[in-house]
């Protein structure tokens, strides 16, 4: 394991708020584990792990606890999806995935893109990423309560795009959020930049307006991406 991750870990572990032990549907397909990262800067309204947010709430589980679970399941697992909450909001992460691809894993990063530089330097570290994008430009800011963070999430794309690691790209989407016209503009917008890989999620939040989507044009929605799918419930 290397000496210099170790290092930077013990003094600033990675705080990991909970861990799912197996997973078949984070990583595609590998069987994984998830480790989930507390802290986030967006304010999402539909954050469905709201209990990630704080920033200043210490780890559940240790680092040390951490590591010696992943060891268990050495050649049992494929991979390790780090999710959160934000990950690439704490600056142990890099030292965390190399110690993580060091015991023979794959990694995974489950982003919302708020600080490209450091995903373009996480991006030799993973073997697969999805990014969430939230919505056209105009709709960031009302979407994450938080002023900038579009260009921010499009920065991410652009480095994502342009350094061949496979990913999704995934858009949860209900009528409130913004219009259908506004998601079939995100559709072309992403096309247009070379996205291949495209996700579209039902938001089930409380107050979330219904499904608003005819099969026709969900079809349309999904023509110009090799990889499209749509998940609901």
């Amino acid at each position: 394991m290397d000496t210099v991750s170790e290092t930077l870990l013990s003094a600033n572990p990675l705080r990991i708020g909970g861990i799912t032990p197996l997973t078949t549907i984070d990583f595609p397909g590998r069987l994984a584990a998830v480790l989930y990262g507390q802290g986030c800067p967006w304010r999402c309204g539909y954050c469905h792990n709201p209990e990630l947010l704080d920033a200043t709430t210490p780890a559940t589980v240790p680092w040390p606890e951490v590591l010696a679970f992943l060891q268990s399941r050495q050649g049992l697992l494929d991979g390790v999806v780090f999710s959160g909450g934000e990950p690439t909001l704490q600056a142990a992460l890099p030292a965390a995935l190399a110690q993580v691809r060091a015991l023979g894993f794959q990694t995974a990063l489950h982003t919302g893109g708020m600080y490209p530089e450091r995903l373009q330097a996480l991006l030799p570290l993973l073997d697969w990423v999805g990014l969430d994008i939230k919505g056209p430009l105009h709709a960031y800011d009302a979407i994450t309560r938080t002023p900038g963070s579009g260009a921010k999430a499009f920065a991410s794309l652009r480095h994502l795009l342009a350094s061949g690691v496979a990913y999704e790209c995934r858009t949860t989407w209900h009528a409130g959020l913004f219009s259908v016209d506004d998601l079939f503009a995100l559709a072309e917008t992403l096309a247009d930049a070379g996205v291949a890989h495209w996700a579209l999620q039902e938001c089930r939040a409380p107050g979330a307006s219904a499904w608003a989507l005819t099969a026709g044009q969900v079809e349309r929605l999904g023509a110009r991406f090799v990889g499209f799918v749509v998940r609901r419930g």
